[in-house]
């Protein structure tokens, strides 16, 4: 066997182009990655060595052999956010999107809610999480009433202050949300949002929870743990298969965080997969469209990669990819339909590889099933062969 482990790295919300269907999710000229570059110089020079700026216009000379094996990939799910392509990257490809309400839920699903809950209901609309809190925030803190809405993505997300809602009670009360609306209506996530702080400085916390539907269908982490081999999440990646196919999970309040985790997990799992979500780029700076801030994280993220690929055994195969676009330099705050890097490095990977433009995230499932000798998936063409020296 060529690679006994595998670290996957997914970095959130990090797109490099619009998709050929993008204008019909209403995101012609995102590019995340392009855009931001065009703004900010990018000082990221291990991602640059690894070959990204040959999937992804950042500036800067593409020349040189770059040290990874490099390329893009197109989501072929209906979709564009973080499930869904979670899900795609482990195999599974879904034909038809999870359904959205950019118009707020029924006053039924309301009513419903409230009266199970016991609290009332503020919002019920489309909206940005960080501009809603300020916007209903004070109203919140006199009425103890949920702050309700939702976005682009099929989504159900209750913000409360945890001085005014206990933890424990909102964990609760997305439960039987996810009752009503992803149990009844096939809502992708409930996700719970509390904050803290005074009007005009609300801050959300690292408290955060997400309460998914169960992946329809056997997924690469599925597979690989019934192959009684480890499989480790980090970050939100336990929420989004609602806790199923792992064998150790642990949640992280950051990106910097998260690669504290990865590089943890490393030291102790010798062979397995180990699965990363970096959710920074998609919370804290796309969806708030702060591009400085973007920027500054992926140069964060640079320097932590440097280092964890000092840290490589032979055996081990790196994928650093993503889940969809979330482009701060356009007027939505939402995800973006658009291309996602994949760059695959290790000390057994042939470097300079041009992986091309791959037709699914599920590619990057399909070469791990074959690296690990388990059962092929669904869906996805592997590119191991490609890539083993």
């Amino acid at each position: 066997m060529t690679f006994t482990r595998a670290i996957v790295i997914v970095l959130d919300g990090v797109g490099i182009g619009e998709l050929p269907d993008a204008a019909s999710y209403g995101d012609h000229g995102s590019d995340t990655l392009g855009n931001i570059a065009r703004r900010v110089p990018l000082e990221i020079p291990t991602l640059r060595r690894l070959g990204l700026p040959r999937v992804a216009a950042i500036g800067g000379s593409a020349g040189g052999n770059a040290e990874a094996a490099f390329g893009r990939m197109a989501e072929r799910s209906a979709g564009k956010d973080s499930v869904t392509g979670h899900w795609e990257l482990t195999g599974i490809v879904l034909d038809r999107a999870f359904p959205v309400f950019p118009q707020g839920f029924a006053p039924d699903v309301l009513v419903q809610f409230s009266q199970r809950t016991g609290r009332g209901v503020l919002g019920n609309y489309a909206a940005s999480g960080t501009q809603i809190v300020d916007d209903l925030g004070p109203e919140h803190l006199r009425t103890g009433s949920w702050i309700v809405y939702t976005s682009a993505d099929s989504v159900f997300q209750i913000a409360a202050h945890e001085a005014v809602v206990p933890l424990q009670e909102l964990y609760r009360a997305c439960e039987i949300a996810y009752e009503i609306v992803c149990e009844g209506l096939g809502v992708g996530r409930v996700i719970a949002r509390p904050f803290v702080g005074a009007p005009g400085s609300f801050k959300r916390t690292a408290s955060r929870r997400d309460y998914a539907l169960p992946p329809r269908g056997e997924t690469l982490l599925d597979i690989v743990k019934a192959a009684c081999l480890p499989v480790v999440a980090i970050g939100k990646i336990e929420d989004l298969f609602a806790g199923r196919g792992f064998t150790a999970a642990c949640h992280t309040a950051s990106d910097d965080e998260g690669m504290d985790q990865v590089e943890r997990q490393m030291a102790v799992v010798d062979r397995g997969l180990i699965f990363a979500n970096l959710v920074d780029f998609d919370t804290q700076y796309g969806h708030r469209n702060d591009v400085p801030g973007y920027a500054a994280n992926l140069e964060r993220f640079d320097r932590r990669l440097s280092a964890l690929l000092r840290g490589l055994r032979d055996d081990d195969l790196l994928i650093v990819t993503a889940d969809h676009g979330n482009d701060p330099t356009t007027p939505s705050t939402d995800h973006s339909r658009e291309y996602v890097p994949v760059l695959a490095a290790g000390r057994r990977v042939r470097a300079g590889v041009d992986l091309g433009t791959r037709r699914t995230f599920a590619d990057v499932g399909q070469t791990l099933a074959e690296a690990f000798g388990v059962k092929r998936l669904a869906h996805g063409t592997s590119f191991l062969h490609e890539i083993r020296r």
